[in-house]
């Protein structure tokens, strides 16, 4: 009877903080603190079992990450790719485009989409005030390359790095089995964005040759910074690639990259760590907290056991309905809690069923990653954009955002369900 009442109180705590999550009321680490708090009240879970269900090679890697990318980008090495981009691309709209978004992509891979549209959306005004043109054209593919383009490795969206952190499934893992759809999908979203946009593109060739005047070298603030931190980044990336060889856990690599960078650097950390997304941070402790939750009292088991016998065990229909669910839930709803849920609901799939779940993880990250280009609020990318374009005399409606993003995302997934059939079902 006990353990009866304790499954169906975590269940409430946890869907009830979910749907405010969701709702976006009240703020979303506030909300997941407080459930994980209760669950801890209430003695569901242990104070030492909640510490151990936190993932800490996951906050590592982030903390690390975002370590590095605040010292690099006082640089201002972002700011002189984008102008130089436009000044190759000859102020022709269309390639400054296609050049931003190659841009976009590359650096959510590398670093993160939330970093890579913080640093490249400011540029793209200055550049489409300068061309007295609609930003929105620019702005949506930035959005939609960040999410794309953060799919293809372990560090660019959230949701890789904690499928990474939870499978030991490392940066060369993801690079080789995902890059290869991202490519393909990249290819094919860029066809479809030049049809939708080619009529809103029509500049004057006055305008364009005030983007010829820039002078991108202005944009570089301190060279001998510059220095240091491309040299550590270039050292970080090289450990995220042998990580998995030379025995180093992700998280490992992200924080010395980012202690050795403090200590050339000699930036006062204070400066550096007041940056640094904390409630992020902790919003992913707590969701870590009430997922172990789940698990202690034995939900998320129940739950795979269920979809084992929908599925009747058979690899290839859990891994369509995985990657389809994660997709259509992860446009609507924030990828990071769902992904949390989704994890030790798959590792209890392969513990109980005799399938390899290699091939669950690809759909996961697919759906989650991709998913987020379904809609306006489906992404931190996405929101953050959004929230940027605001100051200005333009805005994108969720609708009309949605006309555009929600077929791609569907037209990705489309593509990733086929490559996930061919090379792994």
């Amino acid at each position: 009877m006990f353990q009866n009442t304790q499954v169906l109180i975590t269940a409430i705590i946890f869907i009830l903080t979910y749907v405010l999550i969701v709702s976006e009321k009240l703020n979303r680490t506030t909300i997941a603190l407080f459930g994980a708090s209760i669950v801890l009240a209430l003695k569901i879970v242990s104070q030492e079992y909640a510490f151990e269900s936190v993932d800490f090679n996951t906050i590592g890697l982030l903390i690390g990450m975002m370590v590095i990318v605040n010292i690099t980008k006082k640089t201002g090495v972002f700011q002189y790719l984008a102008i130089k981009a436009a000044k190759l691309a000859e102020g022709e709209p269309w390639r400054i485009i296609l050049a931003f978004s190659i841009i976009t992509a590359i650096s959510s891979a590398l670093l993160d989409n939330v970093t890579t549209v913080l640093l490249i959306v400011p540029v793209t005004l200055v550049i489409t005030d300068t061309l007295k043109i609609n930003p929105i054209p620019f702005l949506i593919p930035e959005i939609l390359f960040a999410n794309i383009g953060g799919t293809a490795t372990l560090i660019g969206d959230p949701p890789n790095i904690m499928i990474g952190s939870s499978t030991k499934l490392g940066f060369m893992d993801f690079v080789i089995n995902l890059s290869p759809v991202v490519i393909i999908i990249f290819i094919i979203t860029t066809f479809i964005l030049k049809f939708v946009y080619r009529k809103q593109l029509t500049v004057d060739e006055k305008l364009k040759k005030r983007i010829m005047e820039f002078d991108e070298s202005k944009s570089i603030k301190d060279k001998n910074l510059l220095k240091k931190s491309l040299f550590v980044l270039g050292l970080t990336m090289l450990g995220f690639i042998t990580h998995q060889f030379i025995g180093l856990e992700s998280a490992t690599v992200a924080i010395v990259g980012a202690a050795l960078l403090l200590v050339l650097s000699n930036i006062n950390p204070e400066e550096v760590l007041l940056e640094i997304e904390w409630t992020t941070i902790f919003f992913f402790a707590g969701l870590f907290i009430l997922v172990g939750s789940l698990e202690k009292v034995g939900i998320i088991e129940n739950i795979a056991e269920e979809i084992i016998n929908l599925t009747k065990g058979n690899l290839f229909l859990t891994a369509i309905i995985i990657v389809w669910v994660s997709a259509l839930a992860s446009a609507f709803i924030d990828n990071i809690p769902f992904v949390a849920t989704m994890i030790p609901l798959i590792k209890s799939i392969g513990t109980m069923s005799t399938m390899d779940i290699t091939p669950l993880w690809w759909a996961l990250a697919l759906g989650a990653c991709l998913g987020g280009n379904g809609s306006l609020v489906g992404a931190s990318a996405n929101v953050i954009v959004a929230g940027m374009l605001e100051k200005t005399e333009h805005n994108i409606s969720f609708v009309n955002f949605l006309k555009i993003g929600f077929p791609i995302m569907i037209i990705s997934i489309f593509i990733s369900t086929i490559y996930l059939i061919v090379f792994y079902l």
